[in-house]
């Protein structure tokens, strides 16, 4: 099984495979600049251990069949990338992105200005489909939505749907709590007010993003006309 563990909040120290490393510059909250990761191969015997007051860690698992080196990913190594325009404009942060030296796992933190959407166009990664050139069209994912919200009576709300709607789901979740998804579209948006974080954990068929977009909101990707100028909510910079 392999072992990625996020650090929302405070220092820390892993010991494990005879290494050890060390955080240093860890956020005080999501809020308060970019996390770190940690990647542990399967059968990996690790010590963490907390270096300071009010440490908040997320540890996610999965099954797996190959190894790869233990790494810790460190908040000036994560790209930020900013996804969508206008009131669909949100920030990632790629923590284990597609080519990172692990298996399956991919794991990315959203930030999503208050009002705005975020992973919209709704799509979905629950098929996996191929071009006949080889080329992965979409992947098999499962994926975690753990919510952090910046002002503790905020919320967001989230949609899991299918094309047949034979799953269709409106969640409104609050602060440390998680939304599953196992199939289907799954849409955000940030209750106005109220600026969002989640971790994003997905594993599946590929260690890929590839998705399928809802045909049926496909259009509005032509439509932006600018940046939100709240961007960036976060930077390495404010680490520490």
């Amino acid at each position: 099984m392999n072992i990625a563990s996020y650090y929302w909040g405070g220092n820390f120290k892993v010991e494990a495979a005879g290494q050890v490393w060390e955080t240093g510059n860890g956020r005080r909250d999501v809020f308060s600049g970019i996390g770190h990761a940690m990647y542990l191969s399967r059968r990996t015997p690790f010590v963490l251990t907390a270096q300071s007051a009010g440490t908040d860690i997320a540890i996610c698992k999965v099954l797996s069949d190959q190894d790869f080196p233990p790494r810790m990913k460190r908040p000036e190594e994560a790209a930020i990338e900013y996804r969508g325009g206008d009131n669909a404009n949100r920030q990632i942060n790629s923590l284990l992105e597609p080519g990172f030296g692990c298996h399956k796992i991919v794991c990315v933190e959203v930030y999503t200005p208050s009002g705005n959407w975020s992973s919209f166009p709704a799509h979905k990664h629950d098929e996996r489909k191929v071009a006949e050139d080889g080329t992965l069209l979409e992947a098999d994912l499962e994926e975690i939505y753990f919510y952090k919200i910046d002002k503790p009576q905020g919320y967001a709300i989230q949609q899991v749907y299918t094309e047949d709607r034979s799953l269709d789901e409106i969640i409104r979740v609050k602060n440390n709590e998680a939304v599953l998804v196992p199939r289907g579209y799954h849409p955000v948006v940030a209750g106005h007010g109220y600026n969002v974080y989640y971790l994003n954990f997905l594993a599946g068929s590929d260690q890929s993003l590839a998705n399928t977009s809802d045909p049926e909101h496909e259009w509005i990707y032509g439509t932006w006309k600018g940046a939100d100028p709240r961007l960036p909510i976060v930077t390495a910079e404010m680490n520490g």
